[in-house]
C-alpha cells in the first residue's frame, strides 16, 4: 500500500506541476518574479557549485543512472508475484505513471517554468514586428559588412576556412563572461556558472536537425562536438542562455548573437555575425534565389570558404527522421506555450533588428 501511495504521489506531483504551469500561463509577471528571478537562481547556484565541477558532462552519468534504474525497476516488476494478472498490469501502469509524473515535475521545477516568464522584448522595451523584404535586405547588408570587416581582423587568417586551432582557448569561459556581462547590465540574474559541454559522438544532435541541447535534469548546456569551429561559439552561447533561465529559442538565439558580437576576440565576433548572417541569407534566398547566389559568389573568398566548410560539415550528418523530429519538437514547444512552435527560432531576426535600431548601431 505504501508503494502505491508513493506512485500516486509522483503522478499527482506531475499533474499538479502541469496544472500550476497552466494556471500561471496568463501571469508571466508572477513567473518572472517568483520563479525566474526567485527560485530558479537558487537552483542554478546549487547545480553549478555542487555538481558542475565534474570533468565529464553530467548527462552521461544521468543516462547511465536512468538506464540502471529502469532496468532494475522493470526486472523487479517482472519477477514480482501477483495474485491476479490485472494486478500486475495495474502495478505496471502505476509505475509508468509515477515515472512520467516525476519527470514532468522535475522538468518544470528545475527549469521548465522559465518558458512562461515575461518575453525578453517586453523587459527590454522592444517592439517586434516581422521584417519587410526591404528591412531584411538592410539587415543582410549590415551583417555582410560586419563579417567582411571582422574576418580581416582574425590573426593568421587566410583564404582557407577558419580551423579549430584558431578558436581561442577557454571558449566556454569567455562566452560565459560575455553573456553574464550583458545579462547583468540589463538586470537579469547571473547567479551560478552554467557549463557548456561538448558531447560525443559527433553528429549526435546534428542528425536530428539540432546542434545543441540544454538538459534541465543536469543543468548543463551541450554542444555537438561535430560542429564546424565557426558554429561552436554561437551554439555554446545559445545553450548557456538557456542555462540562465531563458526557454524561448528565439531569445536564446538573440542572446547567443549578442554574447558573441560584443567579444573583443574578432573570431568570436565573426562567428556570431556569420551565424546570424546565415539565418538572414536563408530568408533572403526565399525571395530572390538567383540574386542571392550571385551575391554569394561576390563575397571575399575566405568567407565563401567558411560557408562551404560549414555546409560540408552539416552534410556529413544527414537527418534521421527529419519529419518526425520537426513535428515532435514543434509539438513540444507549443505544449510549453510557444505558440509559433519551431518557427520560434526565427524570432532572432526581429529581436536583433529591434535591438540594433534601439541602440542606433
Amino acid at each position: 500500500m505504501s508503494k502505491i501511495k508513493t506512485k500516486l504521489a509522483w503522478m499527482g506531483a506531475g499533474l499538479g506541476a502541469l496544472f500550476l504551469r497552466a494556471a500561471l500561463s496568463a501571469h508571466p509577471e508572477a513567473i518572472e518574479q517568483y520563479y525566474s528571478r526567485g527560485l530558479f537562481p537558487v537552483l542554478r547556484w546549487l547545480i553549478d557549485y555542487l555538481l558542475a565541477w565534474l570533468p565529464v558532462p553530467l548527462i552521461y552519468l544521468f543516462v547511465l543512472g536512468l538506464a540502471f534504474f529502469l532496468v532494475r525497476s522493470i526486472s523487479r516488476w517482472w519477477r514480482r508475484a501477483y495474485e491476479h494478472s490485472w494486478q500486475k498490469i495495474l502495478d505496471g501502469l502505476l509505475g509508468a505513471g509515477a515515472f512520467f509524473g516525476g519527470g514532468v515535475f522535475f522538468f518544470l521545477f528545475l527549469w521548465g517554468f522559465n518558458y512562461g516568464r515575461l518575453p525578453i522584448e517586453t523587459q527590454l522595451g522592444l517592439e517586434l514586428k516581422p521584417l519587410t523584404f526591404s528591412e531584411l535586405k538592410e539587415e543582410f547588408a549590415h551583417e555582410t559588412e560586419a563579417i567582411k570587416r571582422l574576418r580581416k581582423e582574425i590573426p593568421g587568417v587566410t583564404r582557407e576556412p577558419v580551423s579549430a586551432e584558431m578558436l581561442p582557448k577557454g571558449l566556454e569561459k569567455k562566452l560565459r563572461a560575455e553573456l553574464e556581462g550583458w545579462l547583468d547590465q540589463h538586470g537579469f540574474s547571473t547567479v551560478g556558472r552554467v557549463r557548456g559541454r561538448y558531447v560525443l559522438p559527433k553528429g549526435i544532435f546534428l542528425r536530428f536537425s539540432s546542434s545543441g541541447l540544454y538538459f534541465p535534469f543536469t543543468g548543463e548546456g551541450h554542444i555537438d562536438a561535430g560542429l564546424h569551429p565557426l558554429q561552436k561559439p554561437y551554439v555554446m552561447a545559445h545553450e548557456l542562455a538557456h542555462g540562465y533561465g531563458f526557454g524561448d529559442e528565439g531569445a536564446c538565439n538573440f542572446l547567443g548573437y549578442l554574447a558573441c558580437i560584443q567579444s573583443d576576440d574578432p573570431l568570436i565576433a565573426y562567428a556570431g555575425h556569420l551565424n546570424y548572417w546565415r539565418t538572414l541569407a536563408a530568408d533572403y534566398l526565399q525571395y530572390e534565389p538567383e540574386k542571392y547566389r550571385e551575391f554569394r559568389e561576390s563575397l571575399p573568398l575566405g568567407i565563401q570558404a567558411d560557408l562551404d566548410a560549414i555546409n560540408e560539415v552539416l552534410m556529413r550528418y544527414p537527418d534521421i527522421m527529419p519529419r518526425f523530429r520537426y513535428y515532435a519538437y514543434d509539438a513540444y514547444l507549443k505544449s510549453q506555450g510557444v505558440e509559433e512552435g519551431i518557427r520560434n527560432y526565427d524570432r532572432v531576426t526581429m529581436l536583433a533588428r529591434a535591438w540594433r535600431l534601439s541602440q542606433r548601431i
